[in-house]
């Protein structure tokens, strides 16, 4: 295996701080720290379920094939208990709805790589499910559906598993019993053969890469008095019992290989949210769904995998996400303190070229201090013209706005607007309306704020040309201590706040994009807070820490959703606006609760910076 070592030696490279882009495994001296330092992946030490974007028709009982980010959803039965033609495609983040199947059906199988190829075979078409049984099987291409050569015999809930040129039908229930019927597909037609050794109705139970290799678990009888733990394992020619999974159950899903598996939800009864790891020899048990559900679909492989779908009860048209153990994921690390502990505080910049300005030192102290952040270490720089807090900051660090705020006690809300460049800052033209708490977004000369107090909740917006103000379409709704991200007028996202409620204000989870022209509410937060740090743009954002009480909650937008990631490792109400992206993102200073001057660095995956010694 090509190294590190191999290619670039072992001589230690000397550099006033962390070196630009390094390489995962490389070393070097930090001359301006006296540090020994080197890079590495910090891999996730269990897996996790996360919030995926919504289906569009809540389903149970439908058939699936792909991947985590490019699958496919078919058939199934809706809320009202009609069986279902419908077709759903999965991108990562949101579903659309495709091409129907040629013949609405429920409890059938499926089988396929992504959402471009895939095959759908057996379940029922109408009421009851046990007469009306179809040996069908559906061909999709991408666009359509054809119908292809038939099963040999109907059955419904049955496992599946393969690809649409190489497939197995596992199991089920004919119209009067359980049977351990195996059918294998060749990418033209089916063919009879050996059957598993314990008959058994197993929806949703295959997983598997090809008609060769593929595995099945739990189950259940006849009449769903009897659950099963029972593992099996397939050869292409006999099936072998193997270790059984922890928790016996039924109406499993599934995903992954004969030799890497995961297994989630089902009913044991009650329904559960249970997931558990297959290595190949052994179940072992990992982190529980979020929410519990059973006749879900269930996609991708035992480290990337996808469960859509299904009853809680009821039906349900929510997706989770699984990352897998000893998968890259984001995490926050520690990055070089403030000179000055400060909260409320505003930033611009990214996380190795940031900029943090204002605030209040907790006496309380309107700070007027500035210091820039380059990547290990932060800088005291020339101070504000009027030191304020809980104001609008966004820009580079060398072109950078702050506007608005509070100038001190009793409260004094300010329309100053100051402008950063990279050497000292310059009174400039005034918001229309004064107000703090308001968030912002953009570059010096292309900016936006929206929100705020002055003194009430407003959901005013305002948007700067580089040398004007002008009030444009308000939010829907009225906050202040909001989340902002966006790259000039024309893009922001704000999310979460403080809003009206009739005891005077309430945490909110509310999400709006800006279009340009006007605001439109979108996915919620999954943690309503306010006095959040954000960092990214409109179609991939971070959402971190937070009031009521100190949090270490962080969200990632997708553009479609918030998903929950990793948390900080100290809780914090930051109030860092705009700083950094969902890649390498930067929190700074805040209230823990008392005012710190820690500071903590996001990576995405998290390719972090470890000293290794120190002088």
């Amino acid at each position: 295996m090509t190294t590190y070592k191999g290619i670039n030696g072992t001589a230690v490279q000397n550099y006033a701080g962390n070196i630009p882009n390094p390489v995962d495994g490389q070393v070097w001296y930090d001359s301006t720290n006296a540090d020994f330092k080197y890079q590495y992946v910090n891999l996730t030490t269990a897996g996790a379920w996360s919030t995926g974007g919504n289906m569009n028709v809540a389903t149970r009982q439908a058939a699936g094939a792909g991947t985590q980010d490019s699958s496919l959803v078919f058939g199934g039965e809706s809320p009202s208990a009609a069986v279902l033609a419908k077709n759903e495609s999965y991108n990562g983040s949101a579903w659309t709805e495709v091409a129907d199947l040629n013949t609405a059906k429920g409890t059938l199988a499926g089988a396929g790589v992504d959402n471009t190829s895939a095959l759908a075979f057996g379940g029922a078409t109408g009421s009851p499910a046990d007469s009306t049984l179809t040996t069908q099987t559906e061909d999709w291409n991408g666009s359509a559906w054809t119908e292809v050569n038939d099963l040999n015999a109907g059955r419904w809930f049955a496992g599946g598993f393969g690809t649409k040129t190489s497939a197995s039908f596992v199991g089920g229930g004919s119209s009067t019993a359980v049977v351990a019927n195996n059918e294998s597909w060749n990418g033209t037609s089916w063919t009879e053969v050996a059957d598993i050794n314990t008959a058994r109705l197993i929806f949703d139970g295959g997983m598997g890469s090809n008609s060769t290799a593929g595995l099945i678990a739990g189950g259940e009888n006849w009449s769903g008095t009897a659950v099963s733990a029972l593992t099996e394992s397939w050869n292409g020619s006999a099936w072998t019992e193997v270790a059984d999974l922890n928790t016996a159950r039924a109406r499993i899903s599934s995903a992954g290989t004969q030799t890497a598996g995961l297994g989630f939800g089902g009913t044991t009864p009650p329904t559960t949210a249970n997931t558990e790891l297959w290595n190949g020899s052994t179940w072992t048990e990992t982190t529980n769904l979020s929410t519990a559900r059973n006749e879900a679909t269930g996609s991708g492989t035992s480290t990337a995998a996808l469960n859509a779908g299904g009853q809680t009860p009821p039906n349900t048209a929510a997706t989770e996400e699984w990352l897998g153990p000893g998968q890259p994921a984001g995490a926050w690390s520690t990055g070089g303190s403030l000179n000055t502990a400060r909260r409320y505080n505003s930033g611009a910049g990214t996380q190795t070229a940031a900029l943090t300005f204002g605030g209040d030192g907790g006496s309380p102290s309107f700070l007027a201090v500035t210091e820039s952040y380059n990547g290990s270490s932060w800088t005291e720089l020339n101070d504000l013209n009027t030191g304020r807090y809980l104001a609008a900051g966004f820009g580079t660090q060398t072109a950078a706005l702050y506007v608005g705020g509070d100038t001190g006690a009793p409260l004094n809300r300010v329309a100053n607007v100051e402008s950063w460049n990279g050497t000292s800052w310059t009174e400039t033209t005034d918001i229309n309306s004064a107000r703090r708490q308001e968030g912002g977004n953009g570059t010096q000369t292309s900016g936006l704020i929206y929100g705020g107090d002055n003194p009430s909740f407003t959901a005013e917006t305002e948007s700067w040309n580089g040398s004007s103000w002008t009030e444009v379409n308000d939010l829907n709704t009225a906050r202040a201590t909001l989340g902002s991200v966006g790259a000039d007028n024309t893009t922001a996202l704000g999310f979460a706040g403080y809003s009206p409620a009739p005891t005077g204000g309430a945490t909110n989870a509310n999400t709006e994009s800006w279009n340009g022209t006007s605001w439109t509410e979108v996915n919620n937060l999954n943690t309503g807070r306010h006095v959040l740090g954000s960092s990214g743009n409109t179609t991939s954002a971070l959402g971190f820490g937070g009031n009521p009480s100190p949090k270490a909650n962080t969200e990632e937008w997708n553009g479609v959703s918030w998903v929950e990631v990793a948390d900080l490792n100290t809780a914090r109400a930051v109030y860092t606006q705009g700083t950094g992206t969902t890649s390498a993102g930067l929190a700074s200073g805040g209230a823990t609760p008392s005012v710190t001057a820690a500071t903590e660095e996001w990576n995405n995956p998290s390719n972090v910076v470890k000293t290794i010694t120190t002088s």
